[in-house]
C-alpha cells in the first residue's frame, strides 16, 4: 500500500468516528502545505483535506480538496473554492467551463462546498479492515494506484498554475507572508491550547466553525467568539500588513456592527499584533474594551548527535 492511500484510508476511517484529532497527520504534502478538517466541537457532514499554498487559506483560496459527503459516502477530489472568502484568483476558465460544479454533480443543493468542481467522483464501501473505491460513473473498482495517481495528477496541475517548484526555498521576505497569512489558521487549530481558549470559545454550528472569517454585511471578521463566563461576543483582528489606524478602525467598526446587528452591547474587541508600537498605543488611548495581544515566533535550531 502507498504512502499517500494510507494516509487517505486513514483519514476515511476515521470520518466514521467521533475524533476530531488531525495532528498525526503530515503538515505538508508534495510541496503544498495540508490541511484537514473533521469539524469542530461535534463531527463535521463533510470532513475535507486540502492542499494549499502557504499565501492562501482555506477560508480564502483556491485548491485541490479531497470532500468526503457521508450520507452518500462519497468521496469528491475537487477544484475547491473557498466559500468565505474570495481569492483575487480562481480555476481558469477551461477547468471551470468542463467540469461540474458539485451541486450540479449531485443534482441538488449540497450542504456545503457547491460551487467547487469535481475533478473525481468516487464511491466509498467500508470493511473491517479495508476500504474499496468505485468509479462513481462506470461503477467499477478502482486500484489504489489509480487514486493516488488522480491526486498526483491535479496537485501537479495545480502547482503548474501557480508556478511553483518543487523543493524550493522561501525568502526570508515570503516568510514572513506566509507567517502573517497563516497565523490566523494556526490560531484556530489551536485554540484551546492558547490563552484566548482559555477565556474564550470558538462558534460552532453543526459541527461547522462560523468563528474563523465571519461574514457581515460590511466584510469579514478574522474571528468571532463568545466569551465563556457571560457569553458576549469578541471581536479579534489580525494585525496583517497593516497601520495601526487601520486596525484600530478595522476592530471597532466590527464591534459596532456586532453591537446593533447581534444585539450585544458588551461586545468587546482583541487585537493580535507581532509588536506594541507607540502608534497602536495612541490609537487605544481612548477606545474601550479593547485590549492587544502579542505573538510570538519560537525558532529553534538543535544539534542532532546521532544514535547512540
Amino acid at each position: 500500500m502507498n504512502e499517500w492511500i494510507k494516509i487517505l484510508n486513514k483519514f476515511l476511517f476515521q470520518t466514521q468516528t467521533n475524533d476530531l484529532k488531525y495532528s498525526t497527520y503530515p503538515k505538508e504534502w508534495s510541496d503544498l502545505v495540508l490541511r484537514i478538517s473533521f469539524g469542530m466541537g461535534v463531527p463535521a457532514r463533510i470532513p475535507w483535506i486540502a492542499f494549499i499554498t502557504p499565501e492562501m487559506k482555506v477560508s480564502e483560496g483556491f485548491y485541490p480538496v479531497y470532500l468526503y459527503y457521508k450520507e452518500s459516502q462519497t468521496l469528491i477530489l475537487a477544484y475547491g473554492i473557498s466559500e468565505t472568502m474570495q481569492y483575487s484568483k480562481t480555476w481558469p476558465e477551461d477547468i471551470m467551463s468542463t467540469h461540474d460544479t458539485l451541486t450540479e454533480h449531485f443534482g441538488k443543493k449540497v450542504a456545503r462546498y457547491g460551487d467547487s468542481y469535481v475533478y473525481k467522483s468516487y464511491k466509498i464501501k467500508f470493511s473491517e479492515n479495508k476500504i474499496q473505491y468505485f468509479d462513481n460513473d462506470k461503477k467499477s473498482l478502482l486500484s489504489e494506484n489509480i487514486i493516488s495517481s488522480d491526486l498526483e495528477e491535479i496537485v501537479e496541475n495545480y502547482k503548474k498554475l501557480l508556478s511553483i517548484k518543487s523543493n524550493s526555498t522561501p525568502t526570508s521576505r515570503h516568510g514572513v507572508f506566509y507567517m502573517e497569512k497563516q497565523l490566523e489558521d494556526f490560531i484556530i487549530h489551536n485554540w484551546n491550547d492558547t490563552e484566548l481558549g482559555k477565556k474564550y470559545k470558538l462558534i460552532i454550528k453543526d459541527g461547522e466553525l462560523l468563528s474563523q472569517q465571519y461574514k457581515t454585511d460590511i466584510g469579514f471578521i478574522d474571528i468571532l467568539v463568545k466569551d465563556k463566563e457571560t457569553n458576549s461576543h469578541v471581536v479579534i483582528e489580525l494585525k496583517k500588513n497593516q497601520t495601526s489606524d487601520d486596525t484600530v478602525g478595522q476592530v471597532t467598526r466590527y464591534m459596532g456592527w456586532v453591537k446593533r446587528k447581534l444585539n450585544d452591547k458588551d461586545v468587546k474587541g482583541i487585537i493580535i499584533a507581532g509588536a506594541y508600537d507607540k502608534k497602536l498605543e495612541y490609537a487605544l488611548e481612548y477606545v474601550e474594551n479593547v485590549n492587544v495581544f502579542i505573538y510570538e515566533v519560537d525558532f529553534k535550531l538543535t544539534e542532532f548527535k546521532g544514535i547512540i
